[in-house]
């Protein structure tokens, strides 16, 4: 969604790159394509001017210190004056100090509050150990009953809904029946589904303040589909009049639609972005973190939310098991059962162009992580599946024929077969190098990618047809060989954002082939 204003920021800031200090007419240009880019991201306007306003000022003001350069000076200010449109710190649920917590939605219809409901009481519940109970108060929407019950059942919450809806009941009723409910079944926390309407309108109004007046509810979530961009604002601004709500649920944010709405609700209405949905799975739901949002914007990565999603789908016991293997013997423990299930367990952080997404630097290779095609992992698990148990003990052993047969058996081509084989060494050789603490070699690439051809045998063969020889004069020759790249100084922005260390970001020569990148 932040695509588009993500590659004019870095665009901005390109242009500051080399200069020795900040003048007056560097501020205004940066100044001018920062509030073009904002504005058509279709952020509000007031919130564009209020934005440059502090930008420039602070820009204006500032010197370059602590070997901050000119570019970096600015994506700081940027950052930081970002953080604080988002709504600053990451705010938390209420909790009533006396059980149940009522948490009411309120919003459009469309804005996603059902499906929303599901995805909050699983987190809920696998998060925060509660024991959420949804409540049925949509009771207009044709089938919105139903569909609660039946995001309720999938993510293993007990639903109240005790009018079949349609048209069918008193949604206040149902609100105060539902208290009851909770209190004899001893329920946490309860979650409360009201109807929406096309628009505002002084009924829906109504009969979201008669609900909230009925269960007194400690939070109010306004609920806004990101993708309506300035109509989020106006509406919001319409419940917070009429309602009240306490913090505000961005869903669809996984659309490609302008992102503006994101940017604009929590400073035009003062209330924050608490939740964020970016997905049609129950398991698509994450805390709004206004500096980890930020962050993304500017390309430079999520690597707080990466290491959070890391810690929830991978199993301590046997990530240790795993690592025990690859310390010793060189690695040769490690076999394509543990590869494969490895494998399975990054697959469960998400689709991988989301995971590669959240790495510093990887929006300039969107275009290649939009290409790549998530099905190839499939054929990858295919190739593994159809190995008897003991070759996947010791791939070694896999000579021509039973490529052949392999590759028969998971409607593959012997030469993919040969990739897989051949990288599955080089990855135990990486990972193994790396849990003995020797550092990271060169990434391996995975079969299947774009860019990658049927094997890794081409690439390496085009990395020694492309080697630059050395010089012929041995002192010329040892002095090319020490130099390398400077790492960035503790506090210094990468390269890719500024730093003064020249160039841009670039990946590993291998995790370019991986995705296509020339």
């Amino acid at each position: 969604m932040f695509d588009t204003l993500s590659d004019r920021l870095s665009t901005a800031f390109k242009n500051l790159r080399g200069k020795g200090k900040l003048t007056d007419a560097d501020i205004d240009a940066t100044a001018r394509e920062i509030r073009v880019a904002l504005l058509e991201a279709d952020v509000a306007l007031p919130v564009v001017r209020e934005f440059i306003a502090a930008v420039k000022e602070r820009a204006s003001g500032a010197e370059v210190r602590g070997g901050l350069n000119p570019a970096q000076q600015v994506i700081k200010i940027v950052n930081e004056e970002l953080v604080n449109i988002l709504g600053g710190e990451t705010r938390e649920l209420r909790m009533a100090k006396r059980p149940p917590t009522v948490i009411m939605l309120a919003g459009l219809q469309g804005a996603g509050k059902t499906t929303l409901a599901g995805k909050l009481a699983k987190w809920l519940k696998e998060t925060k150990h509660q024991t959420p109970m949804l409540v049925a108060a949509d009771l207009q929407r044709p089938n919105a009953v139903t569909q609660l019950q039946v995001v309720g059942e999938r993510a293993g919450v007990p639903v109240f809904a005790p009018e079949p809806g349609n048209g069918v009941g008193d949604p206040v009723e149902v609100a105060r029946k539902a208290m009851d409910e909770a209190r004899s079944k001893q329920h946490s926390v309860v979650i409360v589904d009201t109807a929406g309407r096309l628009g505002v309108d002084e009924e829906l109004m109504k009969q979201a303040a008669d609900i909230r007046d009925a269960v007194s509810p400690d939070e109010i979530l306004f609920v806004v589909d990101a993708m309506i961009g300035q109509d989020a604002v106006v509406t919001a601004q319409a419940f917070l009049d009429g309602v009240g709500f306490d913090g505000v649920v961005l869903s669809k944010l996984d659309g490609d639609a302008r992102g503006g709405a994101a940017l604009s609700i929590a400073q035009v209405t003062g209330r924050q972005v608490m939740f964020a949905s970016n997905g049609e799975k129950l398991e698509d739901f994450d805390v709004f973190h206004p500096d980890r949002m930020a962050s993304r914007i500017l390309g430079m990565g999520d690597m707080l939310s990466l290491i959070e999603q890391a810690e929830r789908s991978f199993d301590a016991e046997e990530a240790a098991k795993t690592a025990a293997k690859l310390q010793k013997k060189g690695g040769k423990d490690f076999t394509l059962d543990d590869f494969l299930a490895q494998m399975q367990s990054v697959r469960k952080m998400g689709p991988l162009t989301k995971i590669f997404g959240m790495l510093p630097g990887a929006n300039q290779f969107k275009d290649q992580l939009e290409n790549f095609d998530e099905r190839e992992i499939d054929r990858i698990e295919a190739v593994i599946h159809s190995m008897t148990p003991a070759e996947r003990a010791d791939p070694k052993i896999i000579d021509g024929s039973r490529r052949a047969r392999i590759a028969k058996g998971s409607g593959t081509e012997v030469a993919t077969v040969s990739g897989l084989v051949e990288r599955f060494f080089e990855a135990r050789k990486m990972m193994s190098a790396m849990a003995s603490g020797k550092g990271m070699p060169g990434m391996p690439g995975m079969p299947g990618m774009p860019g990658m051809g049927v094997g890794g045998r081409k690439a390496k063969q085009q990395q020694k047809k492309g080697k630059k020889r050395g010089s012929g004069n041995p002192a010329k020759r040892a002095n090319q060989g020490n130099q390398q790249p400077q790492a960035p100084q503790p506090g210094q922005l990468p390269a890719a954002f500024g730093g003064q260390n020249g160039g841009d970001f670039e990946l590993p020569d291998d995790l370019k082939k991986m995705l296509g990148s020339n």
